[in-house]
């Protein structure tokens, strides 16, 4: 019992002295080991290490370039184009099959409410109209976007493409929706003091600028509900007296109902929106003047907050003399 106790003991205890010496053995190697692997590094010059990046881009004896074979390369290449090639296939797969389903004269899915916004020319750089009447240089921009604007309702232009049609009905053509339609004739004449015609300027010379106002299309949105929607601008914030006179073109200031519906651009393709011409013949002068015009009819909504183009536009105008 003893002899096996004592046996027991010398194996159980963590320092035995046989164990000791293989210890110190396997520690004298491995700094030994380092000790030559940080000889070899230190022994490496910058001759050395720039010819063993250049085997690595191209090693003549084993003829690889960045370790890989030409057979290697090749096998690769092929392997990503195959693989970008299907990719390819499948995404003009998947487009063709979309494209497919989509109707090419009217939107399957229309992100537009259907009471139509608004929108004014010109617009430059913004919804405030800021000019001196005695620096050409400051309006000229406004009048030469209101003129490439209405080029497309020259009367000439509106003769020759589109047709007369009757006031106050709506403008309705059967037939299938790939046939081309007929638009009405609204001539640049119609605006009047505002048509650039007989003041060149729009008013912008003498500080009584002319706005055009113009809803934005919506295919067979038939406006009014049967009543043509009327325009009504006056002070948003401030004084009213800050605008003391508007004329109105066509003076009825509505949008016509011959002008509706409208069929899309790949039918309707001489179709040329109606507007209303806005002349601020009386404006508050070095003074910004905020103003708001809206619509008014049957479904049309101008009362929403957050969006200030639905049925109502606004914007300012500072003019200095």
């Amino acid at each position: 019992m003893d002899m096996n106790a004592t046996s027991r003991g010398a194996e159980g205890q963590p320092g035995s002295p046989h164990q000791k010496p293989e210890n110190k053995q396997e520690q004298r190697m491995q700094n030994s080991g380092r000790e030559g692997r940080e000889e070899v590094m230190a022994k490496k010059t910058w001759a050395d290490v720039i010819q063993e990046m250049k085997n690595f881009l191209w090693d003549p004896e084993n003829r690889t370039c960045l370790g890989r074979t030409a057979k290697s390369w090749g096998l690769i290449l092929l392997f990503y184009f195959i693989l970008y090639l299907c990719l390819a296939g499948l995404f003009a797969f998947c487009m063709y099959i979309m494209v497919l389903t989509l109707n090419p004269y009217a939107p399957t899915y229309r992100d537009r409410v259907a009471p139509p916004g608004v929108m004014i020319r010109p617009y430059i750089h913004g919804f405030t109209i800021a000019f001196n009447v005695s620096e050409p240089s400051s309006w000229l921009p406004y009048v030469d976007s209101m003129h490439r604007f209405l080029a497309d309702y020259n009367d000439t232009v509106q003769e020759e493409k589109n047709i007369e049609c009757i006031a106050g009905q709506y403008f309705i053509q059967e037939g299938d929706e790939s046939e081309q339609k007929r638009a009405c004739q609204f001539k640049r004449s119609l605006l009047q003091n505002c048509s650039g015609i007989e003041d060149p300027t729009f008013g912008y010379s003498r500080g009584q600028p002319c706005i055009l106002l113009k809803m934005n299309r919506i295919i067979g949105y038939q406006a009014g509900a049967g009543t043509p929607v009327s325009v009504d601008c006056r002070v948003q914030k401030g004084n009213v007296s800050d605008l003391k006179s508007v004329d109105f073109y066509p003076e009825s200031r509505t949008f016509d109902l011959m002008y509706y519906p409208y069929y899309g651009k790949h039918t309707h393709v001489n179709y040329t929106s109606p507007l209303v011409a806005i002349h601020f013949t009386d404006v508050k002068k070095n003074y910004f003047v905020p103003i708001q015009c809206k619509l008014n009819g049957k479904g049309i909504v101008n009362d929403v907050h957050n969006d200030r183009f639905l049925g109502r536009i606004i914007f300012a105008f500072n003019i200095g003399m």
